[in-house]
């Protein structure tokens, strides 16, 4: 199964169904970015703590990885970044196209996979931020590898990833407050039938795919990089009332 082109067309579906991480920023946020009065998510409800970025955005290159929809690229460059969004959705990039026309912003749109960085190249950025995405995502390692390459030295990265737990549990059951555990981790999406699918995300969910703390921090940590700074955040749903659904995770690129 094409997971990649499978999930684009859903992705895009999503932009016509109304899906919150699709629907672009304010005139009013952005105005007030340009004021330096600006906050971004990683994860669901928490915003990034400022002190995770630099203190002046201008100048800075910032690639936004699989974070298409017209939400942070804009108002990080509203903010003064220079600013490439990555995403495998076209209509997630519109989105952020109209929103840069609308405003008279400067961004980069490019279609891809976050797994394969390589129409960057070495050292091109100066600050990577990815929000949950690579649930997306059958494989994470590589993503963090190619964060890694396409960061310059003291670079950073800012990512956000759902707790895997989320996963053991019948879907459907858990938004209606029952807590049935039946899936063994990892979670793939692809191993379920088309029936199984339908039943637990509709039909025009993404696939989605759990990856261990293993891959999320220690991936991180071996390609490279240095962890400076974590948080949790709250799922909005049933289960969000009992644990933490997402992590959200600093780390650098060392000088050396």
């Amino acid at each position: 199964m094409d997971v990649r082109a499978y999930n684009r067309e859903k992705w895009d579906s999503q932009v016509e169904l109304g899906n919150p991480w699709t629907i672009p920023s304010s005139p009013e946020v952005i105005a007030a970015a340009r004021h330096g009065e600006w906050s971004v998510l990683l994860t669901e409800q928490k915003s990034v703590p400022r002190p995770w970025f630099p203190k002046d955005l201008h100048g800075v290159d910032i690639l936004c990885l699989a974070s298409g929809g017209g939400q942070q690229g804009p108002i990080l460059a509203a903010a003064g970044g220079n600013i490439t969004v990555f995403d495998n959705s076209p209509r997630q990039l519109e989105q952020d196209r109209m929103v840069a026309r609308r405003e008279g912003l400067v961004l980069i749109t490019v279609e891809g996979d976050m797994r394969d960085l390589s129409v960057f190249g070495d050292g091109c950025f100066d600050l990577v931020f990815h929000p949950v995405s690579n649930v997306f995502c059958p494989e994470v390692r590589p993503v963090w590898r190619e964060a890694f390459r396409v960061l310059r030295p003291g670079g950073v990265l800012l990512a956000g990833f759902g707790n895997p737990c989320m996963f053991i549990f019948d879907y459907p059951l858990a938004e209606q407050g029952v807590f049935e555990v039946k899936y063994p981790l990892p979670f793939v999406a692809t191993q379920l039938s088309k029936e199984e699918r339908q039943r637990e995300f509709g039909d025009e969910s993404p696939l989605e795919f759990s990856h261990s703390l293993e891959e999320q921090i220690g991936g991180q940590l071996e390609a490279g990089f240095l962890l400076t700074g974590c948080y949790e955040d709250e799922q909005n749903s049933p289960l969000g009332k009992y644990m933490p659904g997402y992590i959200a995770t600093r780390a650098i690129k060392s000088m050396d």
